[in-house]
């Protein structure tokens, strides 16, 4: 159990200001503009649920791919580590509050009017899923993790990987809250509240990518210390 919970945090907290429900949500919503209420439930569904198979296909072929690459655990921790710790930096000291510009470049499309409802069924996975929601900055961090949750037993390794699925999980439905109540949520949190929990979370973002990297580090210096 304490695997579990251990990479559920981890994962959790290292996607949450990636992906960052709320303010994705101010993004879905200029896209979807003035639609009925269940027209934003079934929506959020269908990208809360693509999101869940999005992350747990990279998670799943994660160990594969850098296997055919011929890529080493440790070097991927290290590159990874990096990766996940420059992301928290950038986050960390954004001196807007606006939202991530990997997502706003795709957002920047006219708004959906309540006379193009049936378009957005097809929309759901581009570009609501993906990048919107979920951007490569999400799969650099999901493959990191999953390949950071190989541990010595396979039964060890499982129960990292079912606490990364259950962080996975957990953020879609933030996920589907935030996108289905959208309209709501915007006019109750101010985008400086948003802001100001997304510097503490990359603060812990950063710690992460250093810890991460530090692990890789010292499994390659580990030979070269030995002789």
């Amino acid at each position: 159990m304490f695997l579990i919970w251990k990479y559920f945090a981890l994962g959790f907290s290292a996607l949450l200001p990636l992906i960052n429900p709320l303010g994705s949500a101010l993004i879905f919503l200029g896209l979807v503009g003035h639609a009925p209420i269940d027209a934003y439930r079934s929506l959020a569904g269908k990208i809360a649920l693509n999101t869940v198979i999005f992350l747990a296909v990279i998670e799943v072929v994660g160990s594969s791919l850098l296997a055919f690459f011929g890529i080493s655990l440790p070097i991927m921790q290290v590159s990874g580590g990096i990766v996940i710790a420059m992301i928290g930096w950038s986050l960390l000291n954004q001196k807007d509050s606006g939202p991530n510009p990997e997502k706003t470049a795709v957002a920047a499309v006219p708004a959906i009017t309540k006379a193009q409802i049936a378009d957005l069924q097809d929309k759901a996975f581009y570009p609501f899923t993906f990048p919107i929601t979920a951007g490569p900055g999400c799969i650099v961090v999901m493959l990191t993790l999953s390949v950071h949750a190989t541990q010595p037993t396979v039964s060890k390794t499982v129960l990292a990987h079912v606490g990364l699925f259950s962080a996975a999980i957990a953020l879609s439905a933030s996920i589907y809250l935030c996108y289905a109540y959208a309209p709501r949520i915007t006019r109750a949190v101010s985008p400086s509240t948003v802001h100001g929990i997304l510097r503490v979370i990359a603060f812990i973002l950063l710690c992460i990518g250093v810890q991460i990297a530090w692990n890789g580090l010292s499994d390659l210096l580990k030979p070269l210390l030995q002789h």
